[in-house]
């Protein structure tokens, strides 16, 4: 990809943070400690692990369903997921360090990393709605790439230079341009099912 096309995406990301409401972006900002927190108390305080479930099960599920499928899989065991993220669930429950369960240089990797540590400054969760930010249109079904790890590097790195600009931590800058970007689906009617 070339620098100019490289830099519109880091202009796309900063003017989705610069449009974010004052709420929005209050949100964002404590949307992985938030995460965080509830890694902590369903895991009753093996953090590491609660953020391995969480992001095991995070795979095309929306966050209330993700949470709700999260808290099930300790109070009733894991359920409601493809058998191989059902699988990792059980791995990472039964002592498996979510490292090496989760596929760590993707979206769920990054997703598990910023739960596990919300100030890391390295991780940066692509979804569907942080790549559509990035590169200003809304794919709706089509598929973004982001299975291809240069792609998925590429946003990242993106992401992370619109974060050096406003002096804030890639993960703030994802989470609040996607609350914001979120939000407008909704009101829009169009609103997505999956995170």
């Amino acid at each position: 990809m070339d620098e100019k096309t490289r830099e519109q995406y880091v202009k796309n990301i900063l003017d989705a943070f610069t449009r974010a409401s004052e709420q929005q972006v209050q949100r964002g900002r404590v949307w992985y400690r938030t995460a965080h927190d509830l890694a902590n108390l369903i895991a009753d305080g093996n953090v590491r692990e609660g953020a391995g479930v969480i992001a095991a099960l995070s795979a095309n599920k929306s966050w209330k369903e993700n949470e709700r499928l999260a808290r099930g899989a300790y109070s009733a065991g894991a359920s409601g997921h493809t058998r191989d993220n059902l699988a990792k669930v059980e791995r990472i429950m039964t002592g498996a360090d979510p490292e090496d369960v989760l596929p760590m240089s993707a979206k769920t990797g990054h997703f598990f990393r910023c739960i596990l540590d919300p100030e890391d400054y390295d991780p940066v969760v692509i979804d569907r709605h942080a790549h559509d930010i990035a590169v200003n249109e809304i794919f709706g079904d089509s598929n973004r790439g982001l299975d291809s790890k240069q792609r998925y590097a590429l946003l990242a790195h993106c992401y992370r230079e619109a974060a050096l600009r406003r002096e804030e931590i890639p993960s703030v800058v994802q989470a609040v341009t996607w609350v914001a970007h979120t939000e407008r689906l909704a009101g829009s009617g169009t609103r997505p099912k999956t995170r």
